[in-house]
C-alpha cells in the first residue's frame, strides 16, 4: 500500500504543469523556492551606521556594548538596518531584536573576540540538546523577516580556540566539543522568513552557522570557509540545520573542516519524544560549490528525522564523502525521501553509511532503537572517488528503496552489494566504464 501511494503521488506530480517541480515524496515545491531576489534595503527602514554612534574600527578593542546599544536603539525606534562600514570591529556576542537587520559593507569585518568570556552564556541549542552554552557572535531568536546582507565578512577569529582544542585533545584524547567550549559565528532560533545573502563567513571557532527551528530560510551566495593549515579548525560545519523546514541553500561556496551541510534535530534514546527536537523537512540545496569538507551533505549525527531533501546541480572538490548517513545506535532515526542529482567532481566516498558510536549513550534504554534510511535516489552523478558504495550492514538500521540512475563513477573500490538494501534499483549505472546490474 505504501509503495502504491508513492507511485500514485509520482504520477500525479508528473501530470502537473511542466514548470511545477515536486519534492521526492511527490509534494509540489512551492514557488517560494524559486524567488531569489536580493534584499530590498530601502524597505528595511532607517540605516544605523555604527560609527555614527561611537563604534571604532579597532581590531584590538571590544565594540560589543556600543554595537548592542545601536541594535537596541533601532529596535526601540521601530527597527532598521545596523550597518557595519569598512574596517574591522571586534565584538563579543550580539543579539538582534525585532525589526532589526544586519548589513556589512564592502571591506567591513565584524570580528569575534578570541576570549570566550566575551560571549554571554545563554540557554541555547548545542549538539542535539537544549542547554546553557556560549552565545554566538551574531544571535537572533523569534524574529520574522530578519536579514543579513552585504559584501563584508563575519570573521570568527578562531585560531586561538582551535589551538586550545587540539592542545587539550593531545592531553586528553577523549576531549569533546563540550569540554573545550567555543562560540559559533551565527545562531538563529525560532525565526521565520530569513534571508542571508552574499556575506563571507570565515574562521569560526566552532560551527559556522547554526539554525534551530527556523522556517522559510534562504542562504544565498554565501562564502563559508575555515582553514586546514597552519592548524585545522575542528568541528566547523558550514551550515547546521536543526529541526528546520522550508530551507533554500543556493549559489554558496563551502569549504570547512567538518561537514558542509549537516542535518541535525536531536539525539538520545528517547529523542523522538522530546519537544525540543524535530524534523528537517523540505530542504533544497542547489547550484553550490564545495571545497574540502568531511561531507557535502550529512544526515546526523544529532538527527531524528529528515524528509524531502534535494541536493542538486553542484560541484564537489576534495570532499571526503558526497552523502553521509550517520546512524547512531542510541537514537531512533529516519532519513527518507532524499534526492541527490546532477553532481560533478570528486570525493573520497560516493556514499557512506555506518554505525556512529562517537560519544553515544543509551541511558536507561535497554534496547538499541531501530533506525531507517529509505527512498534515497542518486542520479546523473559524474564522480571520481576512492570508494563507491561504502555501506556497513548493521542490525541497528534498515535500508530500503534506493535508486541509482545515470551514474558515471570512477572508483578505486568499486564494490556494490545490493543485498544491503531492501529494494535496490540500478538503471544505467557505470563504474569504471562497466555497467552494473
Amino acid at each position: 500500500m505504501k509503495k502504491l501511494f508513492l507511485l500514485c503521488a509520482t504520477i500525479c506530480c508528473t501530470l502537473q504543469l511542466s514548470a511545477q517541480e515536486c519534492f521526492p515524496d511527490g509534494k509540489p515545491i512551492p514557488d517560494w523556492f524559486r524567488r531569489t531576489e536580493k534584499v530590498d534595503q530601502q524597505s528595511l527602514g532607517r540605516r544605523y551606521r555604527i560609527t555614527d554612534y561611537g563604534a571604532v574600527a579597532d581590531s584590538t578593542r571590544l565594540q560589543t556594548e556600543c554595537i548592542q546599544r545601536v541594535i537596541d536603539l533601532a529596535a526601540e525606534q521601530g527597527g532598521g538596518v545596523i550597518v557595519i562600514p569598512e574596517g574591522t570591529f571586534l565584538s563579543g556576542s550580539l543579539f538582534f531584536k525585532p525589526g532589526t537587520h544586519l548589513h556589512l559593507e564592502r571591506n567591513a569585518v565584524l570580528k569575534g573576540s578570541d576570549d570566550v568570556t566575551d560571549f554571554a552564556i545563554v540557554k541555547t541549542r548545542m549538539e542535539g540538546q537544549t542547554r546553557p552554552y556560549y552565545a554566538a557572535l551574531v544571535n537572533a531568536d523569534g524574529l520574522d523577516g530578519f536579514t543579513i546582507s552585504g559584501q563584508g565578512m563575519l570573521n570568527g577569529n578562531g585560531f586561538r580556540f582551535w589551538r586550545a582544542f587540539w592542545a587539550r585533545r593531545k592531553w586528553n584524547p577523549q576531549c569533546t566539543n563540550m569540554d573545550e567550549q567555543r562560540p559559533r559565528i551565527l545562531y538563529l532560533s525560532n525565526c521565520r522568513n530569513v534571508q542571508i545573502e552574499d556575506v563571507r563567513i570565515a574562521n569560526s571557532p566552532y560551527w559556522s552557522t547554526h539554525y534551530y527551528k527556523c522556517s522559510r530560510l534562504k542562504l544565498l551566495g554565501l562564502h563559508i570557509t575555515t582553514p586546514r593549515r597552519p592548524i585545522e579548525a575542528p568541528s566547523t560545519d558550514a551550515v547546521d540545520l536543526d529541526a528546520c523546514d522550508n530551507v533554500l541553500i543556493k549559489n554558496c561556496y563551502m569549504s570547512v573542516c567538518d561537514d558542509a551541510v549537516s542535518l541535525k534535530g536531536g539525539k538520545g534514546p528517547w529523542a523522538d519524544r522530546d519537544a525540543d527536537n524535530g524534523s528537517n523537512e523540505d530542504i533544497i540545496i542547489e547550484d553550490c560549490t564545495y571545497g574540502y569538507c568531511h561531507s557535502a551533505l550529512t544526515c546526523g549525527s544529532e538527527s531524528v528525522h529528515n524528509r524531502n531533501v534535494i541536493f542538486r546541480r553542484s560541484t564537489v572538490d576534495q570532499a571526503l564523502i558526497l552523502l553521509h548517513f550517520k546512524m547512531r545506535p542510541d537514537t531512533p532515526q529516519r532519513y527518507e525521501h532524499l534526492l541527490v542529482e546532477d553532481i560533478r567532481g570528486n570525493a573520497a566516498n560516493f556514499m557512506h553509511i555506518a554505525p556512529w558510536s562517537q560519544f553515544y549513550d543509551l541511558g536507561d534504554r535497554k534496547d538499541i532503537p531501530l533506525s531507517y534510511a529509505e527512498h534515497i535516489t542518486m542520479r546523473r552523478i559524474d564522480l571520481d572517488c576512492g570508494a563507491f558504495f561504502n555501506v556497513k550492514p548493521s542490525e541497528q538500521y534498515r535500508l530500503s528503496d534506493f535508486r541509482f540512475e545515470e551514474l558515471d563513477i570512477r572508483a578505486k573500490q568499486a564494490d556494490l552489494d545490493p543485498s544491503t538494501v531492501d529494494g535496490f534499483r540500478l538503471d544505467d549505472v557505470k563504474v569504471n566504464g562497466q555497467t552494473i546490474k
